[in-house]
């Protein structure tokens, strides 16, 4: 076993885990809030927006009110989505330290999503990746639908290593494979990873797992072991899988945090803040929070 001496939590509590919130639109206060609370964790990348049409995702509309109103703490990098050159616009306006483009390895997943093919979306980014550059902001790639689609059914691993190299090749610096169904295994997400590492360093690899069927931490030991360094999850496990009606999505980080601890594997991120904050915006939500790790200390 090769275990990695470091970790990198890279929190999507505030963007992939809000953004799925059926319902009123979340006040700009709450998530400014939940920013500031995870800034306190030890946490150093927090996606924090989307620069995306309110029409399609109304709980991402305030992305320039919710950066203009977070404190930005030193050695944290708060990033946002922008899947055009407009939300690339706005996220620049509003001082994001890093951007994400949103690819899929499934053609099927491509054309329901965004009514092209996987060649034309990665063509789509390119002047995105590109202005980027220009101001010197960092892009990072998600490759979604790594390990099974909701059209396609299984993916090609081969397919996956292709557009992951595609998207490293026009400039993104990190990789974050998304296995956006949960439907993957242990053994499953290893072959995926050993075809994209053939293609990409493991050093720019990601691993962004959904834990619709129980499998996100068993699958995430799986790849930590072969070296992934940086692992995509979302305090108190918030946003559902809108694949899989009343499932969960996210894997919660409180929970990810747990097992890294018990590795012995640095993260730099203090649990028991992190799931204080898991239950302050789940009970803004109405609920309890989905990570056990967390309903475990808050009974103790």
């Amino acid at each position: 076993m090769a275990f990695p001496k470091h970790v990198r939590l890279f929190e999507m509590g505030a963007r992939d885990g809000l953004q799925n919130e059926s319902g009123p639109v979340i006040d700009t206060a709450i998530k400014v809030e939940l920013i500031n609370q995870l800034s306190d964790t030890g946490l150093t990348h927090i996606e924090a927006a989307s620069f995306v049409s309110p029409k399609w995702v109304p709980q991402m509309g305030d992305a320039s009110a919710v950066m203009a109103g977070i404190t930005r703490k030193s050695g944290i990098t708060y990033s946002a989505l922008t899947p055009n050159l407009k939300g690339l616009e706005g996220a620049i306006a509003a001082g994001v330290d890093e951007v994400a483009v949103f690819g899929a390895a499934s053609e099927a997943f491509t054309q329901k999503n965004i009514n092209c093919s996987i060649k034309e979306s990665l063509e789509r980014f390119a002047p995105v990746i590109e202005m980027a550059k220009e101001h010197n902001i960092r892009v990072r790639g998600y490759v979604s639908t790594v390990m099974g689609c909701p059209y396609d059914g299984d993916i090609d691993p081969a397919q996956v290593a292709a557009v992951s190299r595609d998207l490293m090749d026009m400039g993104c610096y990190e990789i974050s494979l998304g296995d956006t169904i949960g439907a993957g295994t242990p053994l499953k997400a290893k072959r995926m990873l050993e075809a994209v590492a053939k293609q990409v360093p493991v050093a720019n690899l990601a691993a962004h797992f959904h834990d619709t069927y129980g499998q996100a931490l068993a699958n995430l030991y799986a790849v930590v072991e072969e070296g992934v360094a940086v692992i995509d999850a979302s305090v108190a496990g918030l946003g559902g899988c809108p694949y899989a009606k009343g499932a969960s999505g996210n894997v919660a980080t409180e929970d990810v945090l747990y097992m890294l601890n018990g590795l012995g594997i640095e993260t730099g991120v203090d649990l028991q803040k992190l799931a204080q904050t898991g239950h302050w915006i789940t009970a803004q939500l109405g609920r309890s929070s989905g990570s056990k790790v967390a309903l475990a200390l808050g009974c103790k």
